[in-house]
């Protein structure tokens, strides 16, 4: 069990300024570190952003150690997102809609959780152009990736919404959580099993596919190479949660002629949601996600082999 002695970030350390930290495990690969100390360099603020890697079972204790040791701030991401949920005191609605954390901050004593995943994602699609309105959209995956971005992307009132998952009872039990918020902005929402995909004609229709699992991060795809040439167009738009690489997903809808992006653009602009949350909404004007998401590509490209 995790000790507040062992906080990787203790705030105590850094006198003068408020001290902000992303929560995972695994966690030195993470670029949120870099991502908000660029947004602190364009707003102008003091603070301190750092990383604290809790034992899978310790994340509660890191983080009350966290706050009690004077942070401001902390980022969620795997696994822990659902135990941020659980600890925080008070969530937003799309938290709770979520069903998981990945952005802590504590006010008079009381810890909120809010998820900024969704709407970053959204930011990101339509920084690249891509509609959403009056759109069908398929979602690969039931889970957790997919839960957390469902509710922002339904309040864009796409026409439809299909989930596809290989476990269908998964993509029914998601189905059941958002169909309510689905009746209210006018959106179908369906769901099917991946191998059934191209089963209908509306799956030829198809404007944006997400890939919501995390199979690129394998060099895997959910979906067979039969089936991205069955509901892959050129005119449609696929986009991977998995960033920082062409993923075998994204192939598969290059080779069908489609445009394709990962997700390094939905991480930089959840980070800045984020941000916002923690410093104040007036800093919206100064902040930038997309000089700093160009800054990032040019270092993963700079390390590219």
């Amino acid at each position: 069990m995790s000790k507040p002695s062992e906080l990787q970030t203790n705030p105590a350390d850094f006198s003068g300024v408020d001290v902000y930290a992303v929560a995972g495990n695994p966690i030195a690969h993470s670029k949120s570190p870099t991502i908000h100390r660029r947004f602190a360099e364009q707003t102008a603020q003091a603070m301190h952003y750092g990383t604290v890697m809790p034992e899978l079972d310790a994340f509660a204790t890191v983080a009350k150690a966290f706050f009690a040791a004077g942070g401001k701030g902390m980022n969620v991401t795997v696994p822990f997102k659902l135990d941020a949920q659980a600890l925080a005191d008070v969530l937003t609605p799309r938290a709770a809609l979520a069903g998981a954390v990945n952005t802590l901050w504590q006010h008079d004593g009381v810890l909120h959780g809010d998820n900024t995943d969704g709407a970053g994602l959204v930011r990101d699609l339509r920084a690249q152009g891509i509609a959403l309105t009056n759109t069908s959209i398929c979602i690969l995956g039931a889970g957790g990736a997919a839960r957390g971005v469902l509710g922002p992307l339904l309040e864009q009132k796409p026409q439809s919404i299909v989930i596809a998952n290989r476990s269908i009872d998964k993509a029914h039990d998601l189905q059941r959580v958002f169909q309510a918020l689905a009746d209210t902005h006018g959106v179908l929402i369906t769901v099917c099993p991946v191998d059934a995909l191209g089963s209908q004609p509306s799956h030829a229709e198809i404007d944006l596919i997400i890939n919501a699992t995390a199979a690129g991060l394998n060099n895997d795809s959910p979906i067979s190479d039969a089936i991205a040439k069955r509901i892959l167009r050129p005119t449609a738009f696929a986009y991977d949660m998995v960033y920082g690489k062409i993923t075998h997903f994204m192939q598969q809808a290059i080779n069908q002629g489609c445009r394709v992006s990962d997700g390094l653009g939905m991480l930089v602009e959840q980070a800045a949601d984020a941000f916002l949350l923690w410093r104040g909404s007036s800093l919206a004007t100064q902040l930038d996600a997309r000089v700093v998401l160009d800054e990032l590509r040019q270092e993963l490209a700079a390390k590219a082999p």
